[in-house]
């Protein structure tokens, strides 16, 4: 027997209406992964190596070359890039509100508060601290401490390379499932 209903009528099916996204809404998704692997890059490339290269310097140069870093490293593309990833994700979060039960969509959400919590209130509790005291040291005069000052430094950057380094993994798995998701056509996993 024929359908009474006509094709315009029809529910169109899940997979039918969840359309690919477009690559302008992909965009702040993008620049969200590109973001958090710069300063995955940042803090993974000053652990694995300027930290290491600090070790080797008598306390009156490490103060000098510590607190110049840290003095010089406070300029508007610094900042962009440091502030920007917790930005980008909630931009990319908003762009695709229609698909906010997707996993995706919830795991990027993850990533964007893990960054704030992990990697900027963090800076602000214990770097930043370290870093004004790194900058008070006469270099001729250093504290007796001035080494386990500088091991909890190095020790707190490397919790930012390994947090980073997970974020931007994380993020990036996110661009690819939601991208894969569309692709296949396929409903978006989501979490309940």
């Amino acid at each position: 027997m024929p359908s009474l209903t006509t094709p315009a009528l029809q529910r169109p099916s899940t997979s039918a209406a969840l359309a690919q996204p477009s690559v302008l809404a992909l965009i702040p998704h993008a620049l969200a992964v590109l973001w958090l692997g710069l300063m995955a890059g940042f803090f993974g490339t000053y652990s694995a190596n300027v930290n290491l290269a600090m070790l080797q310097m008598d306390g009156a140069t490490y103060a000098t070359v510590q607190s110049a870093f840290n003095q010089n490293v406070r300029h508007a593309l610094f900042f962009s890039l440091f502030f920007g990833p917790p930005v980008w994700c909630a931009l990319a979060l908003l762009a695709a509100w229609r698909e906010h039960r997707a996993a995706w969509w919830r795991v990027l959400g993850l990533v964007g508060v893990a960054y704030v919590l992990g990697i900027v209130f963090f800076t602000q509790q214990v770097n930043l601290p370290l870093n004004y005291a790194t900058e008070a040291w006469d270099p001729k005069a250093l504290p007796a401490d001035w080494a386990q000052v500088r091991d909890q430094w190095s020790a707190a950057n490397l919790w930012r390379a390994l947090l980073s380094l997970a974020a931007f993994a994380a993020s990036l798995a996110t661009l690819v499932w939601r991208c894969a998701t569309h692709r296949a056509g396929a409903v978006p996993p989501s979490i309940r």
